[in-house]
């Protein structure tokens, strides 16, 4: 297993290295040198300047230990969780190097641009680095991470690194100064002091750490704070709350109950723990840009200020927390091979994000349940809109396999999609997690129900407990696991359902369960479409709106919208002749159902206004699920807390 990891490694470093050679030589500038497995010599002193929120600014002095000659330093490129290289270096400004207090003149590569080259002159064994990261003050610039009353410091975006070494051979000794009163999380270790307060000037310096495990140790900080004990053992868990305003902050004890058990159940799903203590940062906003990104003793997080406050309106996306906590074992811990890269700016190979994201999203929801962060029912309606997307919409399926969704992330870069839905867009989330629930039943079928996909879960991400260093795994490597909890052809069931023009749809039957559809929608869906300011239509029309104004997010390709010309983008502005309003589209839609005209729809794209009518006859479709009789019901046992 090390020797084929090894392999891959060196295939990919190697291939990077010839073409950065010839790339260079072409341009006469020299190649950027391939990372080795040598430990840089002294310690980067990294010293981020947080303060200044009012203009979202982060100011960066950074003190490398050098030597006389040619050096290369690289700003990060390819981001763990991100599958894709999406360092934000276009926010990076200012940069000025010195050496003795001399000017050192850098040239940035014309072909990687994320490489700066220097001369270091003789009789230099510092450099001096000072630049800004100037981070996004609207999000068409980018996602935001600094507000007056919260911040997110991505160690990636404020630093740069010396090429031809592991990141992991590099070390770094970091600090940040915050705004005044402001507390913080981190995995990272105070050097000094304890708690997560700033000292008097607002600074917090970290004990020293390699490069890898400073970029895989976020920060959140805010001026809301406060921390939760959520057990843990043997390593302790902490759920660190920040928010925009305070009164976000009030939460009820079983609500944090919930939280616990997520801890508890996980630790008897997989058996084991990875990390010496884990830092949930969670920030409640609507300022801060959203995101749920894993990191092996962190995650980062936001949900909506009502999260505690509006318990019940607010379970969709409750099982975000489960999902990144998942991937301390799925995807930081074990990673796939082609993942696992030496440094930040050797490409990744996002070939088996299906068990990466798939397995873990499959888990996310699973765990959200058993932790009772959701009811069994919530869970099961949760399920039942992914198999209604996956069963009326994605006819991107038409031309695309699971497999090639993967390569989405460098593909797409999470960009907007004029028809996500035919095009596709890393379909190895959703998709991956019916996948899973298709193994999981064929498991429980195999064993008579005496194993399952939990056996695989203790049997693969389980094993070495208390152990950080990160282990590999090829495809191979999942088929054996999957035969050793029950023999079959475990290579032939994944790539059939993998390379197949069709989505994995045939676990939920396996599971005991039917899609049916009726005119009314769950009360998880009305909260879905509450959160995100949609109304699904889909699986009727081919449309989802947004309720408010109109306009038209997603049109399923070939659908009954589609069909009669509309497009996404432009806006519904009257429906049978009347001023939109939700409930006037509702109204129509229903009337459908006993044979009416169809719907007339004034739609406005751009500065046209037209008059279309939408030929559907079907009235309200909602989806849920339905039991099958005289099959078991596997769902049901999937779902149950581990005792």
């Amino acid at each position: 297993m090390a020797k084929r990891w090894r392999w891959l490694v060196a295939c990919a470093v190697g291939s990077a290295a010839i073409v950065g050679t010839a790339e260079a030589q072409n341009e006469g500038m020299r190649a950027v040198p391939a990372p080795a497995d040598v430990v840089y010599p002294g310690t980067i002193r990294l010293d981020v300047d947080a303060s200044d929120v009012g203009r979202r600014i982060f100011r960066v002095r950074e003190e490398i230990p050098v030597a006389a000659g040619p050096l290369t330093l690289l700003y990060p490129q390819w981001l763990p969780g991100n599958h894709a290289p999406r360092g934000p270096i276009d926010k990076l400004a200012g940069l000025i190097i010195r050496g003795n207090g001399q000017p050192i003149a850098w040239k940035r590569d014309p072909v990687d641009v994320y490489a700066f080259h220097l001369e270091v002159p003789p009789g230099v064994a510092s450099l001096s680095l000072e630049f800004d990261f100037l981070s996004p003050q609207e999000p068409s610039q980018g996602r935001m991470v600094m507000t007056p009353e919260l911040l997110n410091l991505q160690w990636n975006t404020v630093a740069l690194y010396p090429a031809g070494h592991y990141s992991s051979r590099v070390t770094v000794a970091p600090s940040v100064k915050l705004p005044s009163g402001w507390q913080f999380g981190t995995a990272l270790e105070r050097s000094e002091g304890s708690g997560n307060a700033t000292g008097a000037d607002g600074t917090v310096a970290f004990k020293p750490v390699t490069f890898d495990v400073l970029v895989d140790s976020p920060m959140f900080a805010g001026r809301h704070y406060k921390r939760v004990d959520l057990g843990g053992t043997p390593a302790p868990v902490h759920l660190n709350l920040f928010a925009d305003e305070a009164k976000s902050l009030d939460f009820k004890p079983e609500q944090i109950d919930a939280h616990k058990r997520l801890v508890q159940q996980a630790r008897k799903l997989f058996g084991s723990q990875h990390y010496d203590r884990y830092e949930f940062l969670f920030a409640l906003t609507d300022q801060l840009g959203s995101i749920g990104l894993e990191h092996h003793r962190s995650s980062e997080n936001t949900r909506q200020p009502g999260y505690f406050t509006e318990w019940e309106r607010r379970a969709p996306g409750r099982d975000l927390l489960a999902h990144e906590y998942t991937h301390s074992w799925n995807g930081k811990f074990r990673r796939p091979a082609d993942l696992a890269t030496p440094t930040f700016n050797v490409p990744m190979q996002d070939s088996l994000l299906w068990v990466y994201e798939g397995q873990t999203e499959y888990w996310g929801n699973v765990l959200a349940a058993r932790a009772g962060l959701w009811t069994p029912e919530q869970a099961r309606d949760d399920l039942a809109l992914i198999a209604a997307t996956y069963t009326d919409n994605r006819p991107g399926f038409a031309w695309r396999t699971l497999q090639d969704t993967t390569n989405d992330p460098i593909v797409a870069q999470r960009r907007p999609l004029p028809y996500r839905n035919y095009q596709m867009s890393e379909d190895y989330y959703s998709a991956g997690a019916l996948l899973w629930l298709a193994v999981d039943a064929k498991l429980r079928e195999l064993s008579r129900e005496k194993r399952a996909l939990d056996d695989f879960a203790a049997a693969f991400f389980g094993v070495d407990d208390g152990s950080m260093a990160v282990k590999p795994y090829l495809f191979d490597d999942v088929v054996a696991a999957l035969n050793g909890v029950a023999a079959y052809d475990w290579a032939k069931f994944l790539r059939e359902r993998l390379d197949a023009a069709a989505p994995p749809l045939d676990g939920l039957a396996a599971v005991g369960w039917k899609l049916v559809y009726t005119d009314k929608p769950s009360d998880y869906q009305k909260n879905n479409e509450s959160d995100r300011k949609t109304l699904d239509y889909s699986a009727s029309l081919g449309i989802t709106i947004g309720s408010n104004g109109g306009k038209i997010a997603d049109v399923r390709w070939n659908g009954p919208a589609f069909k009669a010309g509309i497009a996404p983008t432009s806006a519904v502005v009257a429906v049978n002749g009347r001023e939109f309003s939700p409930e006037r589209l509702k109204d129509a839609v229903a009337a459908t159902k006993d044979g009416k005209a169809p719907i007339e729809l004034l739609v406005k794209n751009g500065e046209e206004y037209r008059s279309v009518r939408v030929d559907y006859r079907e009235g309200l479709k909602y989806p849920h699920l339905e039991r099958i009789a005289g099959v078991p019901d596997r769902l049901s046992a999937i779902l149950a807390p581990r005792k």
